[in-house]
């Protein structure tokens, strides 16, 4: 391998939004920094299973209902 093409990893400090702490290697800053995150696995709604309306705008959900509604893919 080519000497100098690598990045410099080192340990830093991640913060998650309630508050909990882990070390772990990263690229980011310089050796011992600290990473606080905004969205993390704790909150992020793909990770929570948050629920997410579906909004109908112009008629389009309302549209594809109409249109594929009789439509069965395995349902028994």
């Amino acid at each position: 391998m080519k000497a100098a093409t690598h990045p410099n990893y080192h340990m830093i400090k991640v913060v998650m939004t309630n508050g909990t702490e882990f070390m772990t290697r990263s690229t980011l800053g310089k050796e011992g920094d600290t990473l606080n995150l905004d969205i993390d696995p704790n909150t992020h709604p793909a990770w929570t299973g948050g629920s997410q309306q579906l909004m109908d705008r112009g008629g389009r959900l309302s549209r594809f209902n109409s249109r594929f509604s009789g439509l069965s893919f395995g349902k028994k």
